[in-house]
């Protein structure tokens, strides 16, 4: 009778674990395969440092966006450069983030209301420029550039070095977390 109870028992073990080892095998499988499909961001990232613009090709991306006009060799660029590094890298695919060498790329610039570097400009998602809030336009010296002839607001700009915090606090408006 012990050689039954046993071969009972066993079966009994047996449809406890069995169901439960097909139900973990199943997670694993799911598991593996969502990782697997993981999309590896740094390869879809932008660079940072660009030689030219396509303003209307950055703006067909769907993301706010600045543009750093700024040298190597500039030693308030040079300060801005652990900033840019990192919000670029933070923000792969929420926001755009570029540096051009000016002194590298003079034509670059051309068609950007630029007198110092560094400088940068602001657009939002939707491509146009940014126009920043009250409280932003009290905290961070901005300039906005319109046209003469229709008063169109076209460039939105800071002039100099710019923190980290200061950036932030433009692309949270900007809807950037």
């Amino acid at each position: 009778m012990d050689g039954v109870n046993q071969n009972t028992m066993t079966k009994k073990w047996a449809k406890r674990v069995i169901p439960l080892l097909i139900v973990i095998a199943i997670i694993c499988i799911f598991l593996l395969k969502k990782e697997s499909n993981k999309i590896d961001n740094s390869e879809n990232m932008l660079p940072l440092e660009i030689n030219e613009i396509d303003l209307a090709e950055l703006k067909l991306e769907g993301l706010p966006i600045v543009i750093d006009f700024g040298s190597d060799s500039c030693i308030p660029c040079k300060q801005m450069a652990p900033v840019l590094q990192k919000l670029h890298s933070e923000w792969n695919g929420k926001a755009i983030v570029h540096f051009i060498d000016v002194w590298k790329n003079a034509s670059a610039s051309d068609g950007f209301p630029m007198t110092v570097i560094p400088t940068q400009f602001f657009f939002n998602s939707d491509g146009t420029p940014y126009k920043p809030s009250e409280d932003i336009s009290n905290e961070i010296e901005l300039s906005l550039y319109s046209t003469k002839d229709t008063g169109e607001h076209v460039f939105t700009a800071h002039q100099g070095s710019i923190t980290e915090e200061e950036m932030k606090k433009i692309f949270m408006e900007m809807g950037v977390e």
